[in-house]
């Protein structure tokens, strides 16, 4: 095998290693509410939220693929060894916020690894697409905030339709919904999170000119990406989960439902629009939604405050890592 084919191989092994890493260490996102509620094992969860995982592409195009392999650096400087910074920084951060069990976000891992290792090649900001990046970094702020605001009002509106019922009842009638918004949220999951993995291998494809145009995604790599996070989601993510499920505040399966359904409908419309998003931050953001419906003092603010640093910190830290390992990578073309 010729060196730059096998460079090539081991960048793409290496991108499904960090899609395999982002289902590991965003499953907590699926799951943490319906394991926290007790309506499902952790062991069934995982299985729930990997097959739903996996099978997203079936319902979302590939924006969100095209943003990052077109839209977030220019792809005429995409190499070898800017894809091995950016891979190597995102990893980088992902490992250590998994190993201290801190929800940070993958997806902007990977952007700020991107940007990091883009600005080392070229010395500075020529090759950004500033667009594509103030989209993506604007995200920080709305997806957490849209979740915070469509699981208040689906608290609210669901309150209002069960005014009547018994607690046993609603109890019942949420635990059976909680199916339902954890598939919907792992769809979620599964349809934004891959395809930023896809975007990746489709800018390093083309710049090998085994791809016509820039973002333009073979379907081997789609499903390959799929699995891989599915893969990942199997493995789970306990620190997280216990973070997210049970740290931030208590959750009902009715607060549950209101925080995976929130979730789901936020990144569903960012999925739409060709947005990368973090599911960390929606679901975080929902989590707090619910627990604030309640009164102010249910939330732990001190833990969420620890989230939101790491959310701030996550772009530039990955962003440094990245341009160290694209120097480190100076073997490469």
């Amino acid at each position: 095998m010729e060196p730059t084919l096998l460079i090539l191989v081991f960048l793409i092994v290496v991108a499904l290693a960090f899609d395999f890493l982002n289902g590991l260490h965003d499953a907590a996102n699926s799951i943490a509410t319906i394991v926290s509620t007790r309506v499902l094992s952790a062991k069934w969860a995982v299985l729930w939220a990997a097959f739903f995982n996996f099978i997203a592409f079936m319902f979302f195009g590939l924006h969100v693929a095209k943003m990052v392999g077109s839209g977030i650096v220019d792809p005429h400087i995409i190499s070898d060894r800017l894809i091995f910074g950016a891979l190597g920084g995102a990893i980088s951060w992902n490992l250590l916020t998994w190993w201290a069990g801190i929800p940070s976000s993958s997806s902007h891992a990977l952007i700020g690894g991107l940007v990091g290792a883009a600005i080392a090649k070229v010395g500075g900001l020529g090759a950004i697409q500033w667009a594509g990046l103030s989209a993506t970094a604007a995200g920080i702020v709305v997806s957490p905030t849209m979740g915070f605001v469509l699981a208040l009002l689906l608290v609210l509106i669901v309150s209002w339709l069960f005014v009547k019922s018994s607690p046993f009842f609603a109890d019942k009638v949420f635990r059976k919904a909680q199916f339902v918004s954890a598939a919907l949220y792992s769809l979620g999951h599964g349809g934004n999170d891959a395809q930023k993995t896809m975007g990746i291998i489709a800018a390093l494809l083309f710049a090998h000119g085994a791809t016509g145009k820039p973002g333009e995604i073979p379907f081997w790599v789609v499903i390959a990406c799929q699995a891989a996070m599915g893969l990942g989601t199997l493995f789970g993510g306990w620190r997280i989960v216990h973070t997210m499920g049970s740290k931030i505040t208590r959750l009902t399966p009715m607060q549950g439902f209101c925080a995976e359904t929130g979730g789901a409908i936020m990144l569903f419309m960012a999925t739409h629009v060709g947005v990368p998003v973090s599911t960390t931050h929606t679901i975080t953001g929902a989590i707090v939604g619910v627990g604030a419906s309640r009164r102010a003092s249910a939330v732990r603010w001190g833990v969420a405050k620890d989230i939101v640093i790491a959310w701030i910190v996550t772009l530039p830290a990955a962003a440094l890592t990245a341009a160290v390992f694209y120097y480190l990578g100076f073997w490469m073309t």
